[in-house]
């Protein structure tokens, strides 16, 4: 996917990574300012034997209590990282040469950290307080990501897309929805279950989240103006900020306003 891209294409991607950087920053430190000290606890479960009833019984224990404000801000800040990162004189230059390549691992590094954390904010938001339960949907959605770079990487040693990494990406992927989805949709009886807000951002970043795959795809495909990998770039940075500005304020206008 190699081409020649002009200068003055890689001046205004410079801008727009800056620009980008500014919201995702200014959106967290509203975050930070803004919200309720709104924590949910993470938990770990074990087995212990009761010599009363003589056998081994769960017990579930709270570990800490997380709050979520802080949560939500840190994926905002860690995009605004990664996109003053790639404006700075240095990495600035890394970054192009690879756009020239049809590749940006800065974008895998960044999303593996950043979505992994959104999607830990949703599955809490149903529910899942488990600490390991929680350490493993966070890692399989960062594997979902790496798994895209696999797919750049890869495609640069191939005269046609091969699709196995995408494929493997699309099937990690999925599992962390599924969980949510059995929460969301299996919690409470009559009156039970999570606020009506949290349906909304399951279904919202749910979509947008398969919006990058078909990002991605239509990159590969050559279709239209995504023959050109720069508007493919500029895509993924609209959604990223799209994206986690609409998780961010959904979760905030759901449970962090101060009462």
């Amino acid at each position: 996917m190699g081409q020649t891209i002009p200068a003055a294409t890689l001046g205004r991607l410079r801008k727009l990574n800056l620009a980008m950087g500014l919201l995702h920053l200014a959106q967290g430190i509203a975050m930070l300012l803004l919200s309720s000290g709104f924590a949910l606890p993470v938990t770990t479960s074990f087995l212990e034997f009761d010599p009363a009833a003589g056998r081994l019984e769960p017990v579930t224990e709270t570990l800490f209590d997380l709050r979520i404000g802080p949560l939500v801000a840190l994926f905002l800040f860690l995009s605004a990282i990664a996109h003053f990162c790639l404006a700075a004189p240095g990495i600035n230059g890394w970054y192009n040469r690879n756009l020239q390549k049809g590749v940006n691992y800065a974008r895998w590094m960044e999303y593996a950290l950043s979505s992994s954390v959104m999607i830990v904010v949703i599955v809490m938001l149903t529910g899942m307080y488990d600490a390991v339960s929680l350490m493993l949907i966070f890692s399989l959605n960062a594997t979902m990501i790496l798994f895209g770079w696999m797919m750049e990487r890869h495609n640069q040693t191939t005269q046609k897309a091969d699709w196995t990494s995408y494929w493997f990406g699309c099937l990690a992927g999925a599992v962390p929805w599924v969980a949510v989805a059995l929460y969301l949709f299996g919690s409470g009886g009559e009156g039970g279950g999570p606020p009506a807000f949290v349906y909304w951002i399951f279904f919202s970043i749910f979509i947008f989240f398969n919006v990058f795959a078909v990002n991605m795809a239509l990159q590969y495909k050559k279709v239209g103006p995504w023959r050109d990998y720069v508007f493919g770039e500029r895509m993924y940075i609209v959604l990223s900020l799209v994206a986690k500005s609409l998780l961010a304020w959904q979760v905030w206008a759901g449970t962090l306003r101060p009462v």
